[in-house]
């Protein structure tokens, strides 16, 4: 299985944000080791439980026994959000490159050698995108309105901003000072990413149909809280940085006159 050239001794931390996916997750670990093994790699993988109510934490359990010191489990005993989930992820990776997918399986983990083959000394992000997405027509319809308006707000270049399955360097990622508790931290990310200067390679992925729960995302609440975090994120990320940058006349100085200084 192919994985680019990577140096030898690199290693990689995979995580998944989880919240009532204790249906979707043995399978997904099990492909998770299975795909990681055949790299060569040296690895971790973590599971963010983020504050779920069903059967995850007892399935989670089950898993660690199966698969042994190398699956990590960080829990928060309430829900943060999927920002919240990611954040936490990204802060207990402890290898050279991150990857993170969602935990209801919508992306096929055995797809990541795809990202791997793209990544490069000049490439910092390798961004996967949907080649068609598996999701009821209301869902294709609102997630396309959002991906257009967030890149055009916040002038970002890759063409899936809602995609979940992303490889990024870590070093890159401890600089970056993630804010965001909702959805709105894939467009943090991405934008403070781009911003950075390193490259970005793009790579089509399979989506799949939810088998199992709801998404989070498309929710009333949530995406109140959404469209709030945007507005603090495009006056943060945006219009400030511009307001700064734009030039100021001296202080005393403006629409007045010089005019000699006295002698008395």
């Amino acid at each position: 299985m192919k994985r680019g050239t990577l140096p030898p001794g690199t290693g990689i931390s995979v995580f998944f944000p989880a919240y009532n996916d204790a249906p979707s997750l043995p399978g997904l670990i099990e492909n998770t080791f299975k795909t990681l093994n055949a790299l060569d790699l040296d690895y971790e993988v973590i599971v963010v439980n983020d504050g779920s109510h069903d059967e995850t934490a007892q399935v989670l359990e089950r898993l660690q026994k199966t698969w042994g010191p190398r699956l990590r489990v960080i829990t928060h005993p309430e829900n943060r959000g999927y920002g919240g989930a990611l954040r936490s992820g990204f802060a207990n990776a402890t290898r050279d490159l991150v990857f993170y997918t969602d935990g209801d399986s919508q992306y096929d983990v055995r797809e990541l050698p795809l990202l791997l083959e793209k990544l490069s000394p000049a490439v910092g992000l390798v961004n996967g995108y949907k080649t068609r997405r598996q999701d009821p027509w209301h869902r294709i319809f609102i997630g396309a309105v959002y991906n257009q308006f967030a890149r055009l707000l916040f002038r970002i270049r890759i063409r899936d901003i809602d995609c979940d399955f992303r490889l990024v360097r870590r070093s890159l990622v401890e600089n970056l000072q993630l804010e965001s508790t909702s959805g709105t931290i894939c467009v943090e990310l991405v934008r403070k990413i781009e911003a950075s200067g390193c490259g970005v390679a793009e790579v089509p992925v399979s989506h799949y149909p939810r088998l199992y729960g709801r998404s989070q995302f498309f929710r009333w609440k949530s995406l109140l809280t959404t469209f709030r975090q945007l507005c603090r994120l495009y006056w943060r990320l945006v219009l400030r940085p511009a307001f700064s940058a734009a030039p100021q006349a001296p202080l005393g100085h403006e629409n007045t006159p010089h005019r000699p200084a006295s002698r008395n």
